[in-house]
C-alpha cells in the first residue's frame, strides 16, 4: 500500500502463480490480509456472475408466464387502468390501455413479444417481413423481429421532405409478404394506414396480430379490408382475470363490459347500408354522372349515420370479398348486376364463344347459357353476321341471366373508336353490356368509348395483362393502366388480367387462358392456368374460357366442370 494510502497492484495477491516467487519477503501481516480478502472478494464475485449468466440463460429457456400472470402484470404497471378516461374519439371511456409503459419493463416486452409471434404463427401466415404501426408497437416489432431473425420494415407517419422522401424504411421488394403488429384494435384505422402505406410499396398484407382486441368493431373492419386479425388478448379476458383475482370489483367490470357493448360498431353492416342506398339511387338515376354524384351521397350518408368511415376510398378496399357484398358496395350498374349474377348463379365463368358462324355460336350460348355469369363474343369473326345475331343474342341473355361482353379490344384515339364502338357494321354500343380497350393510346380512349355510349349504362375492361408469352403488358403499363382505371371508375369496371390488380371491391378482374390442366399451352403462345390458381392464388374473379369448352366432346358438360371448379376455387376463399 502506496502512502498515500493507493493499493498498487501486486501480482501474488491474485493467488498462486510464478509471480508468487517475487513476493517480497518483509511484506507486513496487514498486506498479507488485505491480499486474502481481495481474494475471497475475487472469488466470491465470479462465482456470483456465474450463477447470474446461468439464471439468464436458464431464463431465456423457460417456460414464459401465463397469460393470467401477464395480465395481472400489465394491471401492476398501470397498462391497464379503470376510473374516467377521455379517448381521442372524445368518448369518456371507464377503461384506459396504455401498452407504451410496457418499454420500461424488458422482461414483460419479450413476453408481450413472444405471444404476439405465437398467435401469428397460429394463423398458418408465411411472413417475410414484419412492420409494427407507429409508434407504441415499434418496440415489440423490433422483439419479434431479433428473435426470429425476420426482416423488419419501418413505416413513417409522415414521409422526408430529403433523401429517398419514401413512407416505407427498410429492404423489401413487391410482392413480398408482411405481418403487421399493433398493440392494441379499437376500430383498425391505424392498421389500415399501415397496411396501404405498404400496399403503395407492392408489399402484400393478410395478417396483422395485436396484444389486445378492445372488441368493438376493429376485427370485423380489417376482415372487410382483407386483413385477418390474431389477438392474445381481449378486453373481456381482462375483466374476467382481474376480477378472479380481486383486481378490480364486479361493478367496475360490469360498467366496463356495457361501455364496450353500447360501443361497439359493426362495420360491414354500417357499410353495405350505406353503400345499398347510394347504389340504388344511382340504379334510379340511371346516368354515370348521377352515380359519380352517388358515390358522394354514400360516404356523406355513412358518415350521417355515425360510420367510422373517415374517407370513401378506405371503404372501396378489400382483398377478399363475397360477391354479393361486392355488389353492394358497386355504384356501376354494371359491376353490380355482375356481382349478383356471379352470387346467384354460383358461376364466374365467362365463356368465350369463339366460332365463327352465327347460328352455331347461338347454339352454344343457349345450351351453357345456365353455367355461366358472362358471353365474350369476338363478332368480327362471324362469317355470316347479320344485326340479327345480336337480337338473338340479347334475348338469350335474358333467358339464361348473362351479361354480354364484346371483345373487341379497342386501341385507338378517342374520336376513332368513339365511331367504332357506337357505328359501323356492328353499332356495339346498342347491344353490348361490356367492351375491352388497350390503354395504350392514354384515357382518351376511355373518353371516347364513354362518350358513344350516350350515357347508357355500359362498362368499360381495360386489358391489363394478357395471357400469351412475350407480350408487353406488364409492370409500368400495368400500373398505368390501374390508375387509369381508378380515375376513370364511373366508366371501367375492371381489368382483363392474370392476378388481382386491386384491392377496390368494385373492381372485377377477368383472366383468360383456363383449363382444368395446367402445363399446356396452343403452340401460338398461349399459356394456361387453372380456375383454382387463378381464382385462389392469383385472386382474380372470373374465369374466360373459350377452348376448353368448345373443342369438347360435351360441351354443355364441359362448361359444368368449369362452373364447379371456378366457384369451389372462390369459395375456398373463405374457408
Amino acid at each position: 500500500m502506496s502512502d498515500n494510502g493507493m493499493l498498487y497492484f501486486q501480482p501474488w495477491l491474485c493467488g498462486p502463480s510464478s509471480a508468487a516467487s517475487t513476493r517480497p519477503a518483509d511484506q507486513s501481516d496487514e498486506v498479507k490480509m488485505l491480499g486474502a480478502v481481495l481474494i475471497s472478494h475475487t472469488s466470491t464475485a465470479l462465482q456470483r456472475r456465474r450463477e447470474r449468466c446461468v439464471k439468464m440463460a436458464d431464463y431465456s429457456v423457460a417456460t414464459r408466464i401465463s397469460l393470467e400472470e401477464l395480465i395481472l402484470r400489465l394491471y401492476d404497471i398501470d397498462a391497464v387502468k379503470f376510473g374516467e378516461f377521455t379517448l381521442k374519439s372524445g368518448t369518456e371511456s371507464p377503461i384506459y390501455i396504455d401498452l407504451r409503459v410496457i418499454v420500461s419493463y424488458p422482461e414483460i416486452l419479450v413476453r408481450v413479444a413472444e405471444y404476439l409471434w405465437d398467435a401469428a404463427k397460429q394463423g398458418g401466415g408465411k411472413f417475410m417481413s414484419v412492420c409494427g404501426v407507429p409508434y407504441t408497437a415499434l418496440p415489440l416489432a423490433t422483439c419479434i423481429s431479433t428473435s426470429q431473425n425476420l426482416p423488419m420494415l419501418v413505416r413513417r407517419k409522415e414521409a422526408k421532405d430529403y433523401g429517398t422522401k419514401k413512407m416505407v424504411e427498410g429492404h423489401y421488394k413487391a410482392g413480398d409478404i408482411c405481418l403487421v403488429v399493433e398493440d392494441v384494435v379499437t376500430s383498425g384505422s391505424s392498421v389500415l394506414e399501415t397496411v396501404e402505406s405498404l400496399k403503395q410499396e407492392g408489399i402484400v398484407v393478410r395478417d396483422c396480430v395485436v396484444l389486445l382486441d378492445r372488441e368493438q368493431g376493429g376485427r370485423s373492419k380489417l376482415e372487410m379490408q382483407g386483413i385477418k386479425l390474431h389477438s392474445v388478448l381481449t378486453v373481456n379476458q381482462i375483466l374476467d382475470v382481474l376480477e378472479t383475482a380481486g383486481k378490480v370489483d364486479s361493478e367496475t367490470v360490469a360498467k366496463v363490459k356495457k361501455f364496450v357493448a353500447d360501443n361497439r360498431f359493426d362495420i360491414m353492416a354500417m357499410s353495405h347500408a350505406a353503400a345499398a342506398a347510394a347504389a340504388a339511387a344511382a340504379a334510379a338515376a340511371n346516368t354515370a354522372s348521377a352515380a359519380n354524384g352517388n358515390k358522394r351521397k354514400m360516404e356523406e350518408l355513412a358518415i350521417a349515420n355515425g360510420s367510422p368511415i373517415e374517407k370513401q376510398a378506405k371503404l372501396n378496399k378489400a382483398e377478399v370479398m363475397k360477391y354479393r357484398d361486392r355488389a353492394q358496395l358497386c355504384s356501376h350498374p354494371m359491376s353490380k348486376a355482375l356481382f349478383q349474377l356471379m352470387d346467384e348463379k354460383k358461376s364466374n365463368l365467362a365463356f368465350s364463344v369463339d366460332v365463327t358462324e352465327c347460328a352455331k355460336a347461338l347454339e352454344l350460348i343457349d345450351k351453357v347459357g345456365p353455367h355461366i355469369c358472362l358471353v365474350k363474343t369476338h363478332v368480327d369473326i362471324l362469317s355470316d353476321y347479320t344485326p340479327d345475331f345480336t337480337k338473338e343474342l340479347q334475348k338469350l341473355a335474358e333467358k339464361h341471366r348473362f351479361l354480354v361482353f364484346e371483345d373487341r379490344k379497342f386501341a385507338d384515339i378517342g374520336n376513332t373508336v368513339k365511331h367504332q364502338f357506337s357505328g359501323g357494321l356492328y353499332k356495339i354500343s346498342s347491344w353490348a353490356d361490356l367492351v375491352n380497350a388497350h390503354s395504350v393510346s392514354g384515357d382518351g380512349i376511355i373518353k371516347g368509348l364513354k362518350e358513344a355510349c350516350n350515357e347508357s349504362n355500359k362498362g368499360c375492361i381495360l386489358i391489363a395483362e394478357m395471357s400469351s408469352s412475350g407480350n408487353l403488358a406488364k409492370g409500368e403499363y400495368t400500373e398505368a393502366t390501374v390508375r387509369m382505371a381508378e380515375e376513370n371508375d364511373d366508366f371501367v369496371v375492371g381489368f382483363i388480367c392474370q392476378r388481382r390488380l386491386t384491392d377496390n371491391p368494385e373492381f372485377i378482374h377477368m383472366t383468360p387462358g383456363i383449363q382444368l390442366k395446367t402445363g399446356s399451352g396452343d403452340g401460338l403462345g398461349q399459356q394456361y392456368l387453372t380456375p383454382e390458381q387463378v381464382i385462389k392464388e392469383n385472386q382474380s374473379d372470373v374465369i374466360i374460357v373459350g377452348r376448353g369448352i368448345l373443342q369438347a366432346e360435351d360441351p354443355v358438360a364441359a362448361a359444368q366442370q368449369y362452373q364447379e371448379a371456378g366457384y369451389k376455387a372462390y369459395k375456398s376463399l373463405f374457408t
